[in-house]
């Protein structure tokens, strides 16, 4: 095995990392990897790499509006008194309930002004946008260069004709989101039962290669080719044994036929047992070459959900010198390195096997939608990552893309979390004319070619979601996804009920004993099922009422009522119990939906996730919780969990629910003796039944302690036990007097604060009473407002923030800036006076970004109308009386403290 050297540098740099037990699993995977894939591969240290990566996120000028201004896509169009936006970018800062098509729907344009750094002359430099919503029309300097159709994959634009290294350039897009029958989904958004808002809402890339270089699959067009192309061949349980194979494209754009070796590296996350090989390449000028390289790795680890191992792949491209010559790092062409998986995915009537071995659990998850709350689509990575981590935390192991292909960030998280995924085409009820049914099997063969690397991926769905299409259409759509991967642990899927279902693996169907519609009444030719969407029980498809549909702020009881009826109900409803009481051919679900999110058609949004809309967990976000495992080697999506349903209000239930994966549970009630119960489970069925405590929550009684002096006792205490010992802990009060306003940053493990212009974080504040609970029951205003290098997503001209407390919170979204430093949040209530709650104030530093950025600094996205970013450097003067102000707050408030215990005295001497 001969390796280079400068391939050797990349894989041990893409392996340091702390050790595993001084990290989350969370934190583990996002450090060893690198955050965020580019076009499908891992950034690269500068001095490893022959391939740079630009980032084009920030900087551009953002136009809204059907008439746009005449010369709009020439080079010198003056474009200065246009809004400065960043990407990711959905054209506008929408309401919190943006249903109904309450959402902009037209043309919007943007015009990005740079200098391309000099050293690009000579190079083959492509422009790469992850996506851009509906019909896109991209200009380079004053010329077209490109047209695409469809918002969901990526778009990318050769800029060898135009781009002028060391010189100005100007990229302009024009992206329309109007309805357009003519590429999928093709439905008007008015008759949507989801939400696609508008803009360049993905990120953006300017990648640089040398002549001779590794393609990029989907702009390469080639059948089962292009770019790199990993795959499991086998593997061994029992020697520990694996067998894979790399296949390369390598493109020659010189005049001369080049003669190269390509070398392929794995290595593990700590750089043991690594295993290469190298086969040599000649390629015909101005032409495409291709080799396939066998690797047998031994002792393999091989990935699952509960034990997400990952691989770096390293691809190298030398020129095929010879002797201690073949080792000048002057010969190294193009290098691209990315994360694998090495396993093996059978779907069969036994259920899932999975690296030989029979799954022992019904595979259970979620849908996922992608749009986030006043965000719309356009989600930045570290939420992308963020949204992954909190279903992997619920238990969740595997995500339906509904209804089309998500943020290569997501992807990237599911791999290294271990969230299996079903990959889904762009569709939704609707069949169209002309172009349409083109469109629909390029995007195919294109979702292939983007995710054909990702162990997460476990099935395809290449049908359109719920539509009546021509009889010949899921038998050709199907065999282009296994033209596209003509390798072993390839499965499609399709609605048992379709048109064309007999010719996919596996069947969509709810078990015998679920949905009454939906459920198998007989099952065809001994194929697997699964359930692409369970849990939602509306009473008519307009109405939508719901026993499901739940949104936060409506309170406990109706959040109870659906995280019972999720796990078990006594409507005829598939639900977690009746998907683990299935047959072993029906091998696990997917949740309708976990997050709330937006819609076309309806003036409703979608409230049955278990989180809303800002990620914020309801009742059922527990419930799901209580149905993982109690350990398993992936930490994130396993551990005990105890959680008492009850918030002690005066409107609380007096039966105390608790949620709970342990043995069993004590339950002790205003620090009486525990009652303990054990933790059921129905036979055949949910793992893991809620435990209950008829009357353990009495108000009065809370009433007489409270007055009795001895208010500290009210509580509810519930401890969780494993083996007869406690391993984990909840305890409730009620609530008292509002007092003060804590703020949070909602921040997953791994998610770096990267000072990148792009990301955005939800930060939360909570009323609490002096002890620091929550109360729930609160009608307040908050008033965010903002210091240092980021901003808050306002409309607000003065870039401050009004939200109400729903439930005891209210989040506002906090946007980084583009240079590190200490960002202050400061919450405070609208209507101010002597006896409200103090204000609450957090602060945080951000990071440099790692990534090299192209931008002019005068075009540096701001909050929409108008919103602007505080200096971060105050005047020390202005600090100082900040900070006296927040002292005398805190004087004021404990001298009405005071006061107040004076009037509750004789309050109750009078009573």
């Amino acid at each position: 095995m001969n390796i280079s050297p400068v391939f050797w540098a990349a894989a041990v740099l893409s392996a340091m990392s702390a050790p595993a037990d001084q990290k989350t699993a969370a934190e583990e995977a996002a450090s060893s990897t690198g955050q965020y894939s580019v076009a499908g591969a891992l950034r690269l240290p500068e001095q490893t790499t022959k391939r740079h990566v630009y980032g084009m996120n920030v900087g551009w000028k953002f136009f809204k509006g059907k008439d746009a201004p005449q010369g709009v896509t020439g080079a010198d169009f003056d474009d200065s008194s246009w809004q400065s936006v960043n990407l990711p970018d959905g054209t506008e800062l929408l309401p919190e309930e943006a249903s109904g098509c309450s959402n902009y729907q037209g043309p919007v344009w943007y015009r990005k002004t740079f200098t391309a750094p000099a050293d690009l002359k000579g190079k083959r430099n492509t422009l790469y946008f992850e996506g851009i919503m509906g019909k896109s029309e991209i200009w380079v300097n004053g010329e077209k260069a490109a047209e695409h159709f469809g918002g969901y994959l990526p778009v990318i634009v050769n800029l060898d004709k135009w781009l002028k290294p060391g010189q100005k350039n100007v990229i302009v897009v024009k992206a329309d989101n109007s309805n357009d029958s003519s590429y999928p989904p093709g439905k008007p958004q008015e008759s949507l039962d989801f939400a696609y808002f508008g803009g360049i809402y993905r990120d953006a890339y300017l990648i640089s290669t040398g002549p001779v270089y590794i393609t990029d699959p989907n702009e390469a067009g080639t059948v089962a080719g292009g770019g790199i192309f990993f795959r499991t061949e086998s593997l061994d349980p029992r020697t520990r044994k694996g067998k894979v194979g790399v296949k390369v494209q390598v493109a020659n754009n010189t005049d001369k036929e080049q003669k190269v070796r390509v070398q392929a590296l794995m290595t593990d996350p700590k750089g043991v047992d690594p295993v290469g090989e190298t086969a040599p390449l000649v390629i015909p000028p101005h032409s495409t070459g291709e080799v396939d390289i066998p690797l047998v790795i031994s002792n393999v680890r091989p990935w699952s959900p509960d034990n997400p191992n990952l691989y770096t792949l390293s691809v190298e491209v030398w020129k095929a010198a010879g002797g201690a010559d073949a080792k000048n790092p002057a010969h190294l062409l193009d290098n691209r390195s990315m994360r694998v998986g090495v396993r093996t995915v059978e779907i069969t009537e036994k259920g899932l096997v999975l690296n030989g071995s029979l799954f022992p659990e019904k595979l259970i998850g979620g849908n996922r939608h992608q749009d986030f709350a006043r965000l719309g689509n356009a989600v930045p990575n570290n939420l992308q990552w963020q949204d992954a981590v909190k279903l992997r935390k619920a238990g969740m192991r595997v995500i339906r893309s509904a209804h089309y292909p998500q943020d290569p960030a997501f992807m990237d998280a599911c791999d290294r979390l271990g969230l299996f995924v079903i990959v889904a085409t762009p569709g939704w009820q609707f069949w169209g004319k002309g172009p349409f049914a083109d469109r629909v099997y390029d995007d195919v063969r294109q979702m292939v070619r983007r995710d054909r690397n990702h162990p997460s991926v476990m099935m395809w769905e290449p049908i359109l979601n719920e539509t009546h299409y021509p009889k010949d259409f899921a038998k050709k759509v199907r065999d282009l996804v296994h033209e596209e991967y003509p390798y072993p642990g390839c499965y499609t899927a399709c609605d048992a009920v379709a048109q064309g279902s007999e010719h996919y693996e596996v069947l969509y169907a709810h078990p015998s004993t679920g949905d009454k519609h939906w459920s198998i009444k007989e099952r065809k030719n001994n194929k697997p099922y699964f359930t692409r969407e369970f849990g939602d029980n509306v009473d008519t498809w307009s109405a939508h009422n719901s026993t499901s549909r739940v949104a936060r702020h409506w309170g406990e009881a109706p959040m109870m009522v659906q995280a019972l009826h999720y796990l078990k109900t006594s409507f005829p409803y598939t639900t977690y119990d009746t998907l683990n009481a299935a047959p072993a051919y029906h091998f696990g679900g997917c949740l309708w939906h976990p997050f709330d999110h937006q819609r076309g058609y309806h003036p409703d949004p979608f409230y049955g996730g278990i989180l809303d809309a800002f990620r914020q967990p309801k009742t059922s976000y527990y419930a799901f919780m209580s149905q993982r495992p109690q350990k398993s080697q992936n930490a994130l999506g396993s551990g005990p969990v105890v959680y008492i349903a009850n918030e002690c209000t005066p409107f609380s239930p007096e039966d105390v629910t608790v949620f709970s994966n342990c043995d069993s549970v004590r339950l002790s009630v205003n620090g009486g003796a525990p009652v303990e119960k054990k933790v059921g489970s129905y036979p055949n069925g949910l793992k893991r039944v809620p435990v209950v405590f008829p009357k353990a929550w009495d108000f009065m009684e809370n009433k007489k302690l409270a007055r009795g002096g001895k208010e500290g006792a009210v509580k509810l205490v519930a401890e969780g036990l494993i083996g007869g010992k406690v391993v984990t802990r909840h305890e409730v009060r009620p609530s008292r007097r509002a007092e003060k306003i804590r703020l949070r940053l909602d921040r997953e493990e791994g998610v770096e604060l990267s000072a990148n212009g792009s990301d955005v974080f939800a930060v939360v504040a909570e009323v609490t009473d002096g002890r620091g609970t929550v109360k729930r029951l609160n009608d307040e205003e908050i008033v965010f407002s903002i210091e240092g290098p980021a901003e808050l997503l306002t409309d607000s001209p003065d870039g401050t923030l009004v939200q109400p407390v729903k439930w005891g919170s209210a989040p506002a979204l906090v946007r980084l800036g583009t240079q590190p430093g200490t960002v202050t949040v400061k919450a405070s209530v609208k209507h101010p006076g002597s006896q409200k709650p103090v204000s609450g104030v957090l602060k945080f530093d951000t990071k440099a970004s790692g990534l090299k950025m192209l931008f002019q600094e005068d075009a540096v996205g701001k909050s929409r109308k108008g919103g602007k970013t505080q200096p971060s450097s105050a005047g020390t003067a202005s600090e100082r009386e900040k900070a006296l102000q927040l002292e005398l707050e805190k004087v004021r408030h404990e001298l009405n403290n005071l006061r107040n215990d004076k009037v509750s005295r004789q309050q109750s001497h009078f009573e």
